[in-house]
């Protein structure tokens, strides 16, 4: 299976293409903020990825002031968010699926329930009333 080639850069590159030093990119990279590959002479390859991470670590720290700690938070919770959005779409996926499927079970079990006004659905069964009581 031929592997997907992606697009890497060296440091010097990414460095020019934001107007840094690239102790810049070290300095995130020792952080924790960034994490690019390596190639296996131990040279910093940054992805897409990578490079529109620094993007935003930039925009953060350079037009917002916010420092490399809140940055961190930021990234983390930024993180979070997706995964948690991820979740959240593959739970509905599940629901979906699992009402798509009982709802074809239904259908072909005959009707079993029927609409009854404002009250929404109603067994056809009528449940047993309790008798009246005397005043």
């Amino acid at each position: 299976m031929a592997r997907e080639k992606r697009r890497r850069y060296l440091i010097s590159v990414v460095a020019e293409m934001f107007d840094v030093h690239p102790q810049t990119l070290r300095t995130y990279e020792r952080e924790g903020l960034i994490r690019p590959a390596r190639s296996q002479g131990n040279t910093r390859l940054y992805s897409d990825e990578d490079v529109s991470r620094i993007e935003l670590i930039l925009r953060l720290t350079k037009e917002l002031g916010v420092n490399l700690a809140g940055v961190e938070v930021i990234l983390n919770m930024r993180e979070r968010m997706e995964r948690m959005r991820r979740e959240m779409a593959e739970t509905f996926e599940t629901m979906l699926r699992t009402v798509e499927e009982e709802l074809r079970q239904r259908q072909r079990q005959g009707p079993g329930l029927v609409p009854v006004g404002r009250r929404g659905l109603s067994r056809r069964v009528p449940i047993q009333e309790e008798p009246a009581r005397k005043a």
